[in-house]
């Protein structure tokens, strides 16, 4: 099955895109502001490191990407992800701590909000190199967070976690309603989205994406789960065709999604 998705900047209210680094995309912004795309992104950085994240850059110049990217499009179009947090022999809760602290010193000034989220065992994970964290050890994250993230004048939320936090860490949102009326600047009419999990606060959107496909080969992933699929897969990609993956072929059914704007 094969989903048909249209993009025109008549149907497609805003996108939110993802990213652990952004340079090779920064050459396209011209031409999707052009277009008249409304847009903004989801920037994962902490300081895990190459045996944690393989294929990463350098984390100082992923730092300088969400800096120079803040400047371009607005601190307001850039939201810092701090996640997922994990636990190793190496990481415990006080490392946390620490990087957290020293990356909000580099980035806060470029962004007005840090979302986190801990770490779940995926079934197809190799969890013998990391844990999920105890409630204890969240809630004690969730205090020193909180008092950092204040100290640098950054809101704080919660990616679909159950775990309530009272120190002035709320429930968040990926796809967020009032962020996105606010960058379109019109009202929405748009309900919470029922195909993610309960502690989910995004509104309803259409995800464009394809397992097994990022060379970030990161451990913690839940997308990727073969270093074979995934050599393949780039191998297939063509930059021309409509697919994000390979080209379309005589035993693939497309079934068109139903795309309209959302403006009240």
């Amino acid at each position: 099955m094969i989903s048909k998705i249209a993009l025109n900047n008549k149907v497609v209210d805003a996108i939110v895109f993802w990213t652990k680094d952004s340079t090779n995309f920064m050459k396209f912004l011209p031409t999707i502001d052009k277009i008249g795309y409304k847009y903004y992104f989801q920037y994962t950085i902490n300081f895990y490191d190459k045996t944690i994240e393989p294929n990463l850059r350098n984390k100082n110049e992923i730092i300088q990407n969400f800096i120079e990217l803040s400047k371009k499009i607005g601190k307001e179009k850039v939201i810092w992800r701090y996640d997922p947090i994990l636990i190793s022999n190496e990481i415990n809760v006080d490392w946390h701590i620490q990087k957290f602290s020293e990356l909000c010193d580099k980035l806060a000034n470029y962004t007005n909000t840090v979302v986190i989220s801990f770490f779940d065992e995926y079934k197809k994970l190799d969890k013998s190199k990391f844990r999920t964290l105890s409630k204890e050890e969240m809630l004690k994250l969730g205090e020193s967070f909180s008092r950092i993230a204040k100290k640098h004048n950054l809101a704080i939320r919660t990616c679909a976690e159950e775990i309530v936090f009272t120190n002035g860490i709320e429930k968040g949102a990926c796809i967020d309603k009032v962020l996105i009326e606010k960058i379109c600047g019109y009202s929405l009419n748009v309900k919470k989205d029922k195909t993610q999990r309960a502690e989910c606060g995004c509104v309803q959107s259409i995800d464009i994406g394809e397992y097994n496909t990022c060379s970030h080969f990161c451990k913690y992933c839940y997308a990727n789960n073969n270093c074979k699929n995934i050599k393949s897969n780039i191998h297939k990609h063509n930059p021309n065709s409509p697919l994000l993956i390979g080209e379309l072929t005589s035993n693939d059914k497309l079934y068109e999604r139903d795309v309209k704007s959302l403006k009240k």
